[in-house]
């Protein structure tokens, strides 16, 4: 059957049990319009397994582990799967966790790892939020996985008992080539405490340096286990649990995590799965999810309303909370601490999600946003300065500047109180102050007021230009701190991206330390550092140019007004990029989609007085990047940030600059959106006469006063109300 097809008839099904669910009184199941394989093919390097919201677990598939296309370690086109694994990336650029494979297997016992692998039939895989089912053809089983926030939950049904065990894979993690995979593990400790309890710990080092700790539980006693050969260079033990089972009994499994210690895993499991029970566990999973899901009421198509509440979905997956059930756990030094307010987070993909992922935090679960800011300021006090990307409890390093400013400052300016902003800045000020050797070279950057392309090698106008805008949050938080010297100093900063410009050409170019500019200059060739260099991060002049998020009307007076700066903008969509940098994707003209730096470009045209050129450019986006599909991503989603940006989209507006706590007008895509905030406020927005000929915004009101601002303030819409657009 064509994959296309079949995927059809499971969208029909499941988007039928939706329809009978809401004809029941209350409450709504609002999971029935989440598709978890949306992402799972392409690029978008989502996974399709059982987790709860922000939890350290995601139990998934691996049908890969080897190249940049298994980042999530799930292709939805694959045909063979590897086993299920306890802890997953979603939608990332790179690779890590996939931790302690399961995999049951029947008849004769293979000695070598690769051979217990299975055949799955597609139409046998199904997928919900909390719960994931597939049949496995070779070993005649069935498998499920549930999840809490620290265990999964596994239930294998055997309906051949010949012979029925378990792989337990403890090398196994996605890497990028072959000889990583038998080499990432760098130490591996198991110890059997009875037939029915595996324990252990395992440190490898992949993106970063992780340690985990696990107690593995048996509903049955095992009657023989023995460890496979290991490959050269392994250190991860492979083993093979053997059971007395007849055809069709079920085989439970439980894992537990921790970054702390074994006793640390023991209590995360006897808190969240004491019992048997896998059917409560699952429910329970299920209604976390409606729970959060039913935050907001959309209104529109079954498709739209599936790839909105499944970009939900995806935004909700992470941060990942990654202290014990007692509030411990391992800090980037290596020592176990206690998380201030009970609870620590990682999983901060901050170059991309400091955009509009964490701006949609702020307004649909504002509870989690301070323990958020905890863990990043926790973070950059144990290293010096905010974590760039912080998996793990470690930092990555990966990508460019310190969004992590951002994120800090923007829930300062959006008032929230539960961290000390004090020390925050104290950290933040530190970070940009003193240099590291890792993201910056501040004596360089403020010698010349950017950084120069024959000093700094790589990604020198991506790195001054973000840099600009993590400055200009960095002058924003002194400045409600009331520390005056430090805002005019970081304000100083933050107009540095005008050195960048170069009025001739009109783009943001590289720059020599003799303030020539660097030649030959082609607008159009992307750079990506860690593959084929240049001068910006994957991306190239044509989306840097307009990376000024705080400074619009600057940028605007660079090119000598409106009518230039849009002439500009609107040719960036008509010259047509070919590159072969992965993650540069989606293309529209020049403009990327698929990758973070585009996202707010759409919205400069309503800054520039052209807001129907941005209706134009959103629909385009909308009917070309997101589809209800496997491959409907356009991009990888970033751990949220594609799903965040099509979620405020649909609602007619977008942070720009989100320390400004402005959101910019764009149009509405859906008819009627409805958020259920915090202290049983709504925020309705509603698209009057939108169609598909009617796009344009001919008016606004609010709480049914007209409405001439091109933004709302965020004060505003956590207030609640009623904010109409009159479509044309």
């Amino acid at each position: 059957m064509n994959k296309n097809v079949l995927f059809a008839i499971l969208l029909v099904g499941t988007l039928s049990a939706c329809k009978l669910s809401n004809q029941a009184p209350q409450p709504v199941d609002y999971t029935c319009y989440v598709n978890t394989f949306i992402g799972a093919a392409d690029n978008g390097h989502t996974f399709p397994g059982a987790c709860v919201p922000f939890g350290m677990i995601q139990a998934s598939p691996s049908t890969g582990a080897v190249g940049w296309r298994y980042c999530s370690e799930y292709i939805n086109g694959d045909s063979i799967i590897w086993g299920f694994t306890q802890t997953h990336l979603s939608g990332t650029g790179c690779m890590d966790l996939g931790d302690i494979l399961v995999m049951p297997v029947t008849g004769s016992l293979h000695r070598n790892w690769d051979g217990y692998r299975s055949r799955f039939e597609k139409s046998t895989e199904s997928a919900s939020p909390g719960y994931y089912t597939v049949e496995l053809s070779d070993p005649k089983v069935k498998a499920e996985l549930t999840a809490t926030v620290h265990a999964s939950f596994q239930r294998y049904t055997f309906h051949s008992a010949d012979s029925a065990a378990i792989l337990i894979d403890l090398q196994h993690g996605p890497v990028w080539n072959e000889k990583q995979y038998h080499t990432q593990v760098l130490a591996c400790e198991t110890q059997w405490e009875d037939a029915e309890t595996l324990v252990g710990h395992v440190r490898n080092q992949v993106w970063v340096d992780q340690d985990y700790f696990f107690v593995m539980k048996f509903n049955r006693p095992v009657t023989n286990h023995f460890v496979l050969p290991k490959n050269e260079g392994e250190m991860g033990e492979r083993i093979i649990a053997s059971f007395d089972m007849k055809p069709e009994e079920e085989l439970l499994v439980k894992v537990a995590l921790s970054t702390t210690a074994i006793d640390g895993a023991r209590k995360n499991f006897l808190t969240e799965v004491p019992a048997w029970d896998f059917e409560g566990t699952k429910m329970a999973a299920h209604d976390t999810w409606n729970s959060y899901l039913s935050r907001i009421d959309v209104t529109g198509t079954d498709e739209e309303k599936t790839n909105y509440y499944t970009s939900l979905y995806h935004a909700l997956i992470q941060p990942n909370e990654i202290s014990d059930v007692d509030g411990a756990y391992r800090n980037s030094a290596n020592e176990i601490v206690q998380a201030h307010g009970g609870k620590s987070y990682s999983t901060f993909s901050c170059w991309d999600t400091y955009r509009a992922a964490h701006p949609f935090y702020t307004i649909m679960v504002p509870e989690r946003v301070d323990g958020f800011v905890n863990s990043l300021v926790e973070h950059g006090e144990v290293q010096g300065y905010i974590p760039i990307w912080e998996l793990w409890g470690k930092d990555n390093h990966c990508m460019i500047a310190n969004h992590g400013i951002s994120i800090v400052a923007e829930a300062f300016a959006k008032g929230f109180k539960g961290f000390d902003a004090e020390k925050a800045f104290e950290v933040i000020k530190h970070g940009q102050t003193v240099s590291h050797p890792t993201t910056s070279d501040w004596e360089t950057y403020m010698k010349y007021g950017y950084f120069p392309a024959d000093i700094v090698k790589a990604e020198s106008v991506s790195r001054s230009l973000e840099n600009v805008y993590d400055d200009y949050a960095a002058a924003d938080m002194a400045k409600r701190l009331g520390k005056m010297d430090d805002a005019a100093y970081f304000t100083k900063r933050a107009g540095f991206y005008k050195n960048m410009f170069d009025t001739e050409t009109q783009f943001m170019r590289p720059r020599l330390s003799d303030s020539s500019w660097k030649s030959p200059f082609n607008p159009s060739a992307t750079g990506h550092a860690s593959s084929i260099g240049g001068d910006y991060t994957e991306g190239n002049a044509w989306q840097y140019t307009w990376h000024v998020q705080h400074d619009v009307p600057g940028l605007i007076s660079l090119f000598g007004g409106k009518e230039a700066f849009v002439q500009k903008l609107d040719s960036m969509f008509v010259l047509k990029l070919e590159t072969t940098v992965s993650d540069v994707t989606g293309l529209i003209g020049q403009y990327a989609h698929g990758n973070e730096p585009s996202h707010h470009i759409a919205y400069l045209y309503t800054l520039a007085g052209y807001p129907d050129k941005a209706a134009d450019l959103i629909r385009q986006i909308f009917d070309t990047q997101y589809n209800p599909r496997p491959d409907g991503l356009c991009g990888n989603d970033d751990c949220g940030q594609m799903s965040a940006w099509y979620m405020f989209s649909a609602m007619g507006f977008y942070p720009v600059d989100p320390v400004s706590c402005k959101y910019i007008f764009g149009a509405p895509q859906l008819p009627k959106i409805v958020l259920h905030l915090q202290d049983g406020k709504t925020f309705t927005v509603i698209a009057d006469g939108l169609s598909k000929e009617h796009k344009y915004v001919e008016s606004i009101t609010f709480n049914g006063e007209p409405y001439t601002k091109s933004f709302i303030m965020h004060e505003d819409v956590m207030k609640g109300g009623t904010l109409v657009f009159k479509m044309r």
